[in-house]
């Protein structure tokens, strides 16, 4: 399936343009731009009021002006390099331009004396009289009427200048064919968004500051037009892998009626709700690929596992990943009492096995006599062979993207696929990063679960804090001690791990251990048994504890340096805390003073515990890429969409466009063979290989 002829012109070589050269051509990939339809994509930060003024007395200097002036005198400088000055005289006032290291038959030539121009550029007082150093236009009387009133301001980088730009930007709109349309007619008129070329032209050329807004019709519309092609992948890639056949796995629920009973609590509503949409989903003959979003301490372990069940019910096996051994390790012995109950085997199966206890372990798993399989990624190599493997379980999503969501289900036949993440995230990037998944979300926390007290605590007042942590060990509590960096730097005055350790040694004994990414991992392993074991009361840590470490007994966090923490991190790591029966704080020690957003990110956490609240407000603070961390995120970079300011959008995309394919699977239609187009101008060729040859 080959690129529609109509836009080749698009993505021929940006040296095809008029004035763009080898040397600007490399200029420009500094901004993303390597062919012509990537001008059109390149859209303008601001803009420059070129409206016409009748005199410098009509503005407020420091401010853009242009006016038409009678030339006077020139004055070269009088030794070489210094001010060339050129007298003009407006409807009202004379007044001076300034030239530097300028040739003077070039500046007699552009402003012969006597004669009248239309000048535009940036005016300043400079001892009381007004003046403009290098106007950006100088240009005859005639000529005038080709200066937009509001000129458009873009990006630039080393080698370019804003003349460069929109002159080429002016090029490839030349090109810009007329395209079929893609968006639903009904959404079309309810927006009231312009066709697309209509739109492009109106971008680059905006009459006033409001065109530049995101909120404006024509950016709109350039905004949709990316998320729906994104959403189409994203709906294409799910229609391929539910259209590989899946095994319908059906549960009897006796197995999970066992573990049910077992447990000392109910289940909360939204945990049973989600039991039933996996369950319901695992029931049908297709691919299930779910993502399941907890906060901190919303009990997914309990889900996923339910979900694995439904697998052993139906006479298959099932396997939970986790991202590390010491978490393949953990969840294996936090699941082990809950597999006793329902009488399955579990086995934990990470690098660390060797010889003939590994050899013994995939023989058993080969064979069918282990039920349920906890590992790390190992579980992706060769020689591991499932006897009937029906559901995957994933932990913490975002170290797994589409292409390896993919690739799980080359293992055994089209396995349903169960992904948890505890990083609550927000609907538009949910969407956006998930949106080939169905999700399940556990919004309320499990009985028994205590609020954590969360303080925030100066740095100066140290000693009352060390006091009160040792009052706590003295009573049997333990605690978390989180510090930021790991060497002592000289530049970044932190208290680094080991310094905070010594010094918190010398106060409270031997009863503190340490632990930190530096570390060997068989050493940071035997660190976090000694204070899973209670040997150790107090663990220093750098952030390395974030990820799903369950101690019980812990019941305090001490934070230092809160402040230079993301606000995601710091509701990670809090909730490591207030897993037991016991009151639990958090305390979060700060440098003064503190910054404004400093500030903001630390209140934010104090007076909430709601991961989605928080997750919103992380999104408001820092943006859609910082949140997820572009590189890993799978988050695609959009050029005119605006994850933050216009996320309402991105819902619309999704159900537009699995509303399209469900009514045109291939695209054949119209308005399918339109967003093949789109999908094409927007360099979606994954999307078009999933179509296949249509």
């Amino acid at each position: 399936m080959s690129r529609p002829e109509l836009l080749f012109p698009l993505f021929a070589g940006l040296e095809t343009l008029e004035g763009v050269g080898p040397k600007s051509a490399r200029a420009f990939e500094g901004l993303g731009v390597t062919r012509p339809k990537d001008l059109l994509f390149l859209l303008p930060h601001s803009g420059m009021d070129r409206s016409r003024k009748a005199s410098v007395h009509d503005v407020v200097p420091p401010a853009t002006l242009t006016v038409e002036v009678e030339v006077g005198a020139h004055f070269p400088p009088h030794r070489k390099g210094g001010r060339y000055r050129v007298m003009v005289r407006d409807a009202a006032l004379e007044w001076m331009l300034v030239f530097f290291h300028a040739r003077a038959d070039y500046l007699q030539n552009l402003l012969p004396t006597g004669q009248r121009r239309v000048i535009s550029g940036k005016v300043d007082l400079f001892d009381g009289v007004a003046q403009m150093v290098h106007p950006d236009h100088v240009l005859r009387p005639e000529e005038a009427g080709d200066l937009p009133a509001y000129e458009p301001v873009y990006p630039l980088v080393a080698g370019l200048t804003q003349k460069m730009v929109s002159k080429a930007v002016d090029a490839a709109l030349l090109r810009a064919p007329d395209l079929p349309e893609w968006i639903d007619p009904g959404l079309l008129a309810k927006e009231g968004w312009p066709r697309w070329g209509d739109a492009v032209r109106a971008v680059h050329r905006p009459g006033d500051a409001a065109a530049l807004a995101s909120g404006d019709p024509s950016r709109m519309r350039l905004a949709y037009d990316e998320l729906f092609a994104h959403q189409l992948t994203l709906s294409l890639a799910r229609a391929s892998l539910r259209k590989t056949k899946g095994i319908a796995t059906i549960g009897t629920g006796v197995l999970q009626g066992k573990v049910l009973h077992s447990l000392p609590y109910a289940a909360t509503a939204a945990q049973t709700r989600a039991v039933a949409e996996i369950s319901a989903d695992m029931a049908t003959p297709l691919r299930m690929n779910r993502l399941l979003q907890g906060d901190v301490g919303a009990g997914k372990t309990l889900v996923a596992f339910l979900a694995l069940l439904t697998a052993v019910e139906a006479g298959g096996q099932g396997v939970m990943m986790a991202p590390t051994e010491i978490l393949a390790r953990q969840h294996h012995e936090g699941l082990e009492p809950l597999a006793a109950a329902a009488g399955v085997r579990l086995v934990v199966l990470t690098g660390r096995d060797k010889g003939t206890e590994r050899a013994a372990k995939l023989n058993d798993l080969a064979e069918g006599r282990i039920d349920i399989l906890v590992g790390t990624h190992a579980v992706f190599q060769k020689d591991v062979v499932f006897h009937d493997l029906r559901l995957a379980v994933v932990d913490e999503q975002h170290r797994f993207g589409v292409s390896q969501r993919m690739e799980l289900g080359a293992k055994g036949r089209a396995v349903d696929v169960l992904v948890m993440t505890a990083t609550p995230i927000p609907r538009s990037l949910a969407l956006a990063s998930y949106g080939d998944m169905d999700v399940s979300v556990l919004d309320e926390k499990p009985a028994g679960r205590k609020p954590i007290r969360t303080a925030l605590v100066a740095s100066s007042r140290m000693d009352e804090v060390v006091a009160h942590l040792a009052r706590a060990v003295a009573e049997g509590r333990q605690a978390y001690w989180v510090c930021p960096l790991v060497e002592d730097s000289e530049v970044l005055d932190y208290a680094s791990s080991e310094a905070r350790f010594a010094s918190l040694r010398a106060a409270l004994g031997d009863v503190v251990g340490l632990v930190h990414g530096q570390m060997p991992a068989a050493e940071k392993d035997a660190a976090m048994a000694r204070f899973v074991s209670g040997q150790t009361r107090v663990l220093v840590a750098t952030t390395v504890i974030e990820v799903g470490v369950n101690v019980p007994n812990a019941s305090i966090m001490v934070i230092e340096r809160a402040e230079i923490f993301g606000l995601a991190q710091l509701h990670q790591l809090r909730g490591r805390v207030g897993r037991g029966t016991a009151e639990s704080t958090c305390l979060l020690l700060y440098q003064a003073p503190l910054s404004e957003s400093g500030e903001r990110r630390l209140k934010t956490i104090r007076d909430t515990e709601d991961g989605f609240r928080i997750a919103e407000e992380d999104l408001a603070m820092r943006g859609a890429g910082d949140l997820i961390g572009t590189a890993q995120s799978g988050l695609p970079r959009f050029r005119v969409a605006d994850l933050e300011r216009q996320a309402g959008l991105m819902a619309v995309a999704q159900s537009d466009a699995r509303t399209l394919l469900a009514m045109d699977p291939a695209l054949s239609g119209p308005r399918g063979q339109a967003a093949r187009v789109l999908l094409w101008l927007l360099d979606q060729d994954r999307a078009i290989r999933l179509i296949g040859v249509g």
